[in-house]
């Protein structure tokens, strides 16, 4: 019996994002697929990742990352009113700020997405395998 197990990572420490970062960069990213939902503290990111986890493998993976307990979101140089645009995630990085962290997304051609949050609580979680 051959099962297809997808995966589903945690992070909760600027260490543990460094892993999740090497999972999605090259992602591709559509403005339409980024959430913020304000009244729950959560920024969602529908994403077509390479299944860099396994070698050989040139397959894609549709991912949701899931950030919570956020407090405020800012983009820069991303046009939110054109839903189609597909843009290159390169990777996250985090920086703490006074009691908060700043977690940074940082997509290709200088387009990026500030979110503040008190703590890391980050999921990556598989959702289908693209072929």
């Amino acid at each position: 019996m051959n099962k297809k197990f997808f995966k589903k990572i945690i992070a909760q420490s600027p260490d543990d994002l460094q892993i999740i970062s090497a999972c999605c960069s090259e992602a591709k990213v559509k403005t339409s697929e980024i959430k913020y939902l304000s009244s729950n503290k959560i920024f969602l990111l529908s994403l077509l990742r390479f299944d860099k986890e396994n070698e050989n493998n040139k397959n894609s993976i549709k991912s949701i990352l899931k950030f919570e307990f956020i407090q405020s979101s800012k983009s820069k140089n991303i046009d939110q009113n054109s839903p189609k645009i597909l843009m290159e995630l390169i990777a996250i990085d985090v920086f703490k700020k006074e009691n908060n962290f700043e977690i940074i997304l940082l997509f290709s051609k200088n387009r990026f997405i500030t979110l503040s949050s008190e703590v890391i609580e980050v999921t990556l979680e598989d959702q289908k395998l693209e072929k």
